[in-house]
């Protein structure tokens, strides 16, 4: 098990939910936490939180979609603290619609630029410093619809698949020098990502059971347990396996079943769009 006192941590989309949660675990773990986030004032309440805690936190301004302040934003998280040893790659938001109802823009590409591209950026910029350290651990935020994409998740499954392809393929080029990589698939949670996903009738209809919905906590202390215990890949809840190995192994059934629950939707919703 890894001993966590006293190493740096570099959380982006530490604002609010899983970032935020996580970054309150880590100081009491007696970790110095970089809070990296678009929103400002969220942060240095988060940092004044963890101070008055007796925690050690450094909140830095940054857009994940902007290659320049992901790389001014590990500078400054160097110049105070020397060092990154785990990067919790966590910045995200996701719009829930049929496809035809996205913008391009505004629902496409900018899902793409910060669930995917926000994250290989921010884990290239740590990378060079990993390495001279020759250690270091980064976990990427997935989720369960990188692996199993219901309607409604198109383009937010295509980020989500894609860094886990990314976290493959970055796993075996880094593990020699020292680093690991790692990748979180959590299910639904209750969150404040929630708030903004948008959504229709099919979505009101289709929510994660209370039941089995994840909390900010449950989430920040699964990434606190992997950062002491390294492995490939979590998910959660465990339960959520079952609903993976449905869809890698009866693709076809999964298929029938939910385009025949929401079908019905997407017929009455298509009126507005064609």
């Amino acid at each position: 098990m890894t001993t966590l006192r006293g190493k740096v941590i570099l959380i982006t989309g530490a604002s609010s939910g899983f970032g935020a949660a996580a970054a309150k675990l880590f100081a009491q773990e007696g970790c110095k936490i970089v809070l990296a986030a678009r929103r400002m004032e969220r942060l240095e309440e988060l940092a004044n939180e963890i101070r008055s805690m007796g925690g050690d936190a450094l909140p830095v301004s940054v857009d994940v979609t902007q290659p320049a302040q992901i790389t001014a934003l590990v500078k400054t998280a160097l110049d105070q603290y020397g060092r990154i040893d785990i990067l919790f790659n966590n910045a995200g938001f996701g719009r829930l619609d049929w496809f035809e109802a996205f913008d391009p823009v505004k629902d496409v590409q900018a899902q793409i630029n910060v669930d995917l591209l926000g994250v290989i950026w921010t884990a290239r910029a740590v990378l060079p410093q990993m390495y001279k350290q020759r250690s270091g651990h980064i976990i990427n935020m997935s989720s369960v619809a990188g692996w199993a994409a219901p309607p409604l998740y198109t383009v937010y499954s295509a980020a989500k698949f894609g860094v886990r392809g990314f976290t493959e393929a970055l796993r075996r080029e880094a593990s020699p020098f020292g680093v690991k990589v790692s990748v979180m698939y959590p299910g639904g949670a209750a969150t404040e990502f929630q708030k903004h996903v948008g959504g229709n009738k099919a979505k009101q209809r289709f929510k994660t059971p209370a039941w089995l919905a994840l909390t900010a906590e449950d989430v920040a202390r699964a990434v606190v347990n992997l950062a002491k215990r390294p492995r490939r890949s979590l998910t959660l809840p465990w339960l959520m396996n079952l609903s993976i190995f449905l869809n890698s192994h009866f693709t076809a059934l999964s298929d029938s079943l939910q385009a025949r629950a929401f079908a019905r939707y997407h017929e009455e919703d298509m009126k507005k769009y064609l």
